[in-house]
């Protein structure tokens, strides 16, 4: 294998794994907001938007 396709694929090998953290991140970062919403709904706590048509 040539160095520069050694770069190559050096590249392309962290860039996959780099993306693949911030996917990962992201997404125990949703799971982790619901999991506070559904805390705060159960405590009654209830959004703003749920008393807007309400007077």
């Amino acid at each position: 294998m040539s160095a520069h396709a050694l770069y190559v694929t050096a590249a392309y090998a962290v860039t996959a794994i780099v993306l693949a953290g911030l996917i990962g991140w992201v997404l125990l970062g949703l799971k982790a907001r619901k999991r506070e919403l559904a805390e705060l709904e159960t405590a009654g706590i209830r959004r703003r938007s749920d008393r807007a048509g309400k007077p």
